[in-house]
């Protein structure tokens, strides 16, 4: 336990319990002498770093994997779970980011695979529906029909489906590995919705998330790891987030967000946009400077990835005019847009960005054998530097991508395009999924990038990451950009024209370009 901190004042009764857990994999130690307690009705934060082994204490008590150390007590008494199965049928239930749905059922059927209600030897549907059915209705859900197909609903609703399945073995705990990481804000305040109703009932929720705004507005209590070791369990409301961040990354920050590089300064247009529009976007007009990091704000549909792959090529425009440098370009396809400098990272890193079974090497050097075979070879030896430089944590050149922190993972698609050299790099939610010291090294690499006289595009869901990275926020609201704001705009002005609310006197509605 850190030095100054005290364990956290609950007074639930202890419903699970973690005392003294170690475990190794191959000879590396993953933990080391873990203690957990999680009380009824709680909601209990697990954060720290990739590597810290937050999911692997979670499928320690899931019965996933075993102790090597120590026990797990549940309901007081001491248990060694050897199957999640087992785990489930005694009320600990996890829900891990990785759905274990099968698409083409019912939600019905998913909810009770295995343990479908029968009548005289035969399979009940009718009661599966209406069971399912019942266990929706207690969360306030009405909008999922247990008879659809579970392939058929969204990520929001799947996860809605996997939570309903752990009340289905009557869960008096339920652990969530990031709940949200593929959610949009309005199906994030609706699990915070169904997390409050199954704590009113007593269910303790284990929370696992990289989003420290979740931590704070959810949790009653946090416990932080750190390389594998105990850093500390404290009343969430005794923990500033800027502490919550030193203890998990081991150092002081003053803050989240690097101030420009000394000596950066905002040079010639690289890119700019009149009237450009297609069938996403429309009447957009932008310009990016050399040195600067742009960042686009806006909700979820209103069209800021369609605007960077209108920029990429992916959708490309079919109105206005662009140029690069000065001179009128049309960027037709992602290959051209590589050719001329650009550089997309993308919002989901593993389907769009990299090649999961192939290894860092190879993925380092993708967009160059694509593209530029001519330079492999030079862009080969360029390689180990760029990922040291990027501090790439893996076993080598050779291992697979798939076997990387989400962290590493996103390092790994980075140095696939500074290996291009680009002008203009366009990041999509570049911290999406990432841990604290991940996303601190990403906003580094930002602030790099622009010292060296690139131009940086940031599209991001999270303002303060907006607000705290940006030299300009443009705003979008139904495929238009609303506004231009100055750096270190209240998150509530930059909301305000997000929805086309009032804001300060200023009809939201109003174009400020």
């Amino acid at each position: 336990m850190l030095e100054g901190t005290a364990a956290a004042a609950g007074t639930g009764e202890i419903v699970l319990r973690a005392v003294g857990v170690g475990k190794s994999f191959f000879g590396v130690r993953v933990l080391s002498g873990i203690d957990l307690t999680v009380r009824r009705g709680e909601v209990h934060g697990l954060v720290g770093e990739n590597g810290a082994g937050k999911s692997t204490l979670m499928k320690i008590m899931a019965g996933v994997h075993q102790a090597d150390e120590g026990h797990v007590e549940f309901d007081g008494e001491r248990t060694a779970f050897t199957h999640p199965r087992q785990a489930m049928d005694a009320g600990l239930v996890t829900v891990f980011q990785e759905f274990n749905l099968l698409p083409e059922r019912t939600v019905a059927q998913n909810v009770f695979l295995g343990r479908e209600p029968r009548r005289a030897g035969f399979l009940d549907t009718g009661a599966m529906v209406r069971r399912t059915r019942d266990l929706l209705d207690d969360l306030g859900v009405t909008f999922i029909d247990p008879t659809a197909r579970v392939g058929s609903l969204t990520v929001a609703e799947q996860q809605i489906v996997e939570i309903v399945k752990a009340l289905s073995f009557d869960a008096r705990v339920i652990s969530m590995d990031e709940p949200t990481a593929a959610l949009s804000d309005p199906e994030v305040e609706l699990l915070y919705a169904i997390i409050r109703r199954l704590t009113a009932r007593g269910v303790a929720v284990v929370y696992v998330s990289h989003r420290l705004k979740e931590i704070f507005d959810l949790c009653d209590t946090i416990t932080i790891l750190k390389d594998g070791a105990l850093v500390s369990t404290d009343p969430a409301g005794a923990l500033a987030p800027a502490e919550l961040v030193r203890r998990m990354v081991g150092r002081s920050i003053q803050s989240f967000f690097p101030t420009a590089v000394a000596g950066t300064a905002v040079g010639a247009e690289r890119l700019s946009v009149a009237g450009g529009g297609n069938g996403f976007v429309t009447e957009i007009d932008l310009t990016l400077r050399a040195g600067e990091i742009v960042g686009i704000a806006g909700l979820q549909g209103a069209g800021r990835t369609e605007l960077v792959e209108a920029i990429f090529g992916v959708e490309p425009f079919t109105r206005g005019e662009l140029r690069l440098d000065g001179a009128a370009t049309r960027i037709g396809s992602p290959r051209a847009a590589v050719k001329a400098g650009l550089a997309l990272v993308t919002e989901d890193r593993k389907a769009h960005g990299l090649a999961l079974g192939q290894s860092v090497l190879d993925n380092a050097l993708l967009v160059i054998r694509s593209v530029f075979a001519g330079r492999t070879r030079a862009s080969r030896a360029a390689v180990p530097g760029i990922l040291s430089s990027l501090e790439v944590s893996s076993r080598g050149l050779d291992q697979e991508v798939r076997f990387l922190s989400g962290g590493n993972q996103q390092k790994v698609v980075l140095a696939k395009w500074l290996a291009t050299d680009p002008r203009i790099v366009l990041f999509d939610e570049p911290t999406r999924g990432i841990d604290v010291g991940a996303k601190i090294a990403v906003y580094q690499l930002m602030r790099d990038l622009a010292a060296d006289g690139k131009a940086v595009l940031m599209v991001s869901s999270e303002l303060p990451e907006i607000i705290g990275m940006s030299d300009r926020i443009l705003v979008m609201r139904d495929g238009e950009i609303v506004a231009e704001l100055p750096p270190g705009t209240a998150e509530h002005e930059v909301l305000a024209a997000a929805t086309g609310a009032d804001a300060g006197g200023r009809a939201g509605g109003e174009e400020q370009r």
